[in-house]
């Protein structure tokens, strides 16, 4: 008798036509495009903010050809502001229980080197310079204040939130500075501490 895994092994999984399967090749080659321009993207602009960044030297790192930017992009501009888009994100906040959210962000910001912050470099420069500051200030309400603002709620919810983004720079420019994660038994201080102070502002 035939065994079930024998089955599995000998029979072949049903062929998509020719014409689906190129079709999903260009689609997965295009994700990969745009996923190499964005990469090269945020390191220029982390290195040498939106005026010092060159789409011929994003489009050198990225390995395609500059055209490509424009394609995907609409240009130098469109492709800084999806570049924002992936730094400024609020989805993960929000995955532990609302009880847990002092503590678990006190853990991260513990934890937390000044290694791979190319997305908040960026961020940093582009607050820093006129021709990007009103793109940023767009990101930051739609990506990270107002979906705090919504998960907070309440009258007061506006003030918790904008106090919540005011702390999370603050300690994401002393991790970039401090480089190092926390050690004992600076740690064991910090953590409860700041913990303390989100959770005060979640619970209202």
């Amino acid at each position: 008798m035939t065994s079930p895994a024998a089955d599995l092994t000998l029979s072949r999984p049903p062929q998509a036509p020719a014409e689906g399967r190129a079709t999903e090749g260009r689609k997965r080659n295009a994700e990969a495009t745009r996923a190499a321009i964005l990469a090269a993207g945020k390191t220029h602009f982390a290195r040498s903010g939106y005026e010092g960044a060159y789409l011929r030297d994003i489009a050198a790192q990225a390995g395609v050809d500059a055209a490509l930017i424009n394609r995907y992009f609409g240009g130098k501009e469109g492709l800084f502001s999806a570049c924002l888009r992936e730094a400024v994100r609020s989805e993960r906040l929000f995955e532990a229980p609302r009880a847990d959210f002092g503590r678990q962000i006190a853990r991260m910001f513990a934890t937390r080197s000044g290694q791979g912050m190319d997305g908040f470099k960026m961020i940093l420069r582009a607050a820093t310079s006129p021709a990007t500051v009103h793109m940023l200030s767009e990101t930051v309400q739609d990506r990270f204040m107002g979906p705090i603002r919504d998960w907070l709620g309440g009258e007061e919810a506006p003030a918790r939130a904008r106090l919540i983004s005011s702390l999370f720079i603050g300690l994401l420019v002393e991790a970039m500075i401090r480089e190092d994660a926390l050690t004992e038994p600076e740690r064991s201080a910090y953590e409860p501490r700041l913990a303390d102070m989100f959770q005060r502002l979640v619970d209202g």
